[in-house]
């Protein structure tokens, strides 16, 4: 099931990025880039405060959530985060398009060297490298 994000999901998400971050990013990313990463970024109250302010959809199986991803009103998709135990099962796809469908016609992201294939493979291109 996919649905706006709310007000009590802040922990399970603060949780799912911490997860996602040191295990499916972990081929990309050294220890220490990984730790910068993570550093400030699993507090709940500052998931909520992020995700309150965005067009944000969360997807929940047995009232676990799986992903999560934002988008803000200029296009700018800002995260999408699917738990290892969900990629390749259409959630990020899933997440990713009905984000789309609300942010415009110019949808922009940083992408992860992770997430970079998914989305060239979704049509993005590459502006610049970082």
């Amino acid at each position: 099931m996919f649905r706006e994000y709310r007000f009590g999901d802040q922990k399970q998400i603060a949780e799912l990025f911490y997860t996602t971050v040191q295990t499916v990013n972990a081929k990309d990313y050294s220890k220490e880039q990984l730790d910068a990463w993570i550093n400030g970024n699993t507090e709940p109250a500052i998931w909520h405060q992020r995700l309150s302010k965005k067009y944000s959809l969360v997807a929940v199986e047995s009232e676990k959530i799986a992903g999560f991803g934002e988008i803000d009103q200029h296009g700018y998709l800002g995260h999408l985060f699917v738990l290892p135990g969900y990629l390749r099962k259409g959630v990020a796809t899933t997440l990713c398009e009905r984000l789309e469908s609300v942010g415009g016609k110019c949808i922009t992201t940083h992408a992860s060297l992770t997430a970079y294939p998914f989305f060239e493979q979704r049509g993005y291109t590459v502006i610049k490298k970082q």
